[in-house]
């Protein structure tokens, strides 16, 4: 998008020489009025052409190859954008040939998204003070400001200095960084509207659709890496920062909504990792390489993408366990005698399992072989038929029971009478009639 394209200043120059030798930079309040704020070219362009767009859309009837030139502009601005001022310049994650980067570099100025020289430079600022007041676009100031704020309006503080001197010796970035001002304005809107007045006499769609509103699209598109994607979504490889990984960012920005991964590991030229993920522009970079047009595409190593992945995971474990209600542990639990269970058993459904007293009151009703199965072992020592002699409880069924767990048995379980197998059914079968005559 339009931007003021100013020469590096001097400390900056400094800065790169010897980077621990001055202090951030801070500039003095561009102006006291938010009027006197506004970044005038950048306030035109995101208000005239969504404007025209929309008169378009009520009034000029779309025609099939003014949308099918406008669907390969956005594309064509999209890519430009994302393999290059994004992934190309801003993070060198693959080594481009002059035809490519002359492509990327024409792309990029028809979307209107500032010169790559401009661009790489607020974006590596971006990573490189990611939310805090040195980042451009810090995502806790809000959605409003990440997504179009720092574009419109003058801030207090420029972006913290990076090196781009990378970037200054690239002859082609500087060519369209000198040159911004002449070039976007033929690429984003003379030649959309010129190729359908020309070719199918369509000029009104050609400035509507093809220049206009495709312009806007792209735009908004691009500006919700910066809102979306640092507002919403989930953060799968780590959650210090703002950045997530979110859908809909990555269906409008060719593959760019996997942020939160992104932001971890800038220097892959990957966004979307997985086979399933949406990153046409990993695609792209991926073809252009089989066919000669790019080299050395940067990969991070999986067992560091491994690692994050598995902390995240370990840290969301860690937080549901915390919600968990866990069983008493043993010595919190008071020490009864059998005299002292034998007497409450009376009064409650006390079965003893493995040393540790359960009260079943609760449950017995609810129990799925019915509550005789309960109250045939109450006042009793159930640990065999629990634990397999009658039925082989599940492990859920195990963990509801440590939950039931009210006491320990003094002394274990001397003094437990041994109850055959046949008094057992003798027990059960009484309290059925019990249950059936009530």
């Amino acid at each position: 998008m339009s931007v003021t394209v100013t020469e590096e200043p001097a400390t900056m120059l400094a800065w790169e020489k010897n980077p621990l030798a001055l202090p951030l930079p801070k500039v003095e309040k561009p102006a006291e009025t938010l009027w006197q704020r506004i970044k005038w070219e950048s306030m035109i362009v995101l208000t005239v052409s969504p404007i025209i767009g929309l008169y378009g859309l009520l009034f000029v009837p779309l025609q099939t190859k003014t949308l099918w030139w406008s669907v390969f502009l956005y594309w064509f601005s999209i890519i430009g954008s994302t393999a290059g001022s994004h992934r190309l310049y801003s993070h060198r994650s693959f080594k481009a040939s002059t035809p490519l980067q002359i492509f990327l570099l024409i792309g990029g100025t028809c979307g209107v998204q500032g010169s790559a020289f401009w661009w790489a430079r607020e974006h590596r600022a971006h990573h490189r003070y990611t939310d805090s007041d040195l980042d451009p676009h810090s995502g806790k100031e809000g959605f409003w400001w990440t997504h179009a704020g720092w574009i419109l309006f003058r801030r207090d503080i420029q972006a913290g200095p990076t090196d781009v001197s990378d970037l200054k010796k690239n002859k082609l970035v500087m060519f369209q960084h000198r040159h911004y001002f002449k070039l976007f304005p033929f690429l984003a809107y003379v030649m959309p509207a010129a190729v359908a007045g020309y070719f199918w006499g369509d000029w009104a769609g050609g400035i509507c659709y093809a220049a206009m509103l495709r312009l806007t699209i792209v735009q908004h598109s691009i500006m919700c890496i910066n809102s979306l994607a640092h507002t919403f979504g989930d953060a799968p490889f780590d959650d210090k920062h703002t950045p997530r990984n979110h859908f809909f960012t990555a269906i409008v920005t060719a593959g760019e909504g996997y942020h939160n991964f992104h932001h971890q590991f800038p220097v892959d030229y990957r966004n979307g990792i997985k086979w399933y993920q949406y990153d046409p522009t990993k695609w792209f970079i991926y073809l252009s390489s089989r066919l000669g047009l790019s080299t050395q595409l940067q990969t991070f190593p999986q067992n560091e993408i491994s690692k994050g992945e598995l902390t995240m995971t370990l840290r969301r474990l860690k937080e549901k366990q915390e919600d968990i209600k866990w069983p008493a542990r043993p010595d919190k639990l008071p020490l009864v005698s059998w005299e002292t269970f034998q007497r409450e058993a009376k009064k409650n459904s006390l079965i003893l399992i493995n040393g540790y007293i359960h009260d079943a009151s609760e449950f017995e009703n609810k129990h799925p072989g019915g509550k005789a199965i309960i109250r045939a072992r109450v006042g009793k020592d159930a640990t065999a038929a629990f634990g397999g002699g009658v039925y082989e409880h599940s492990n859920a069924a195990h963990n509801l029971l440590a939950m039931m767990r009210v006491a320990v048995l003094e002394g274990g379980v001397e003094h437990v009478k041994y109850v055959t197998p046949a008094e057992r059914l003798r027990i059960i079968e009484h309290y059925k009639e019990e249950e059936e005559s009530h």
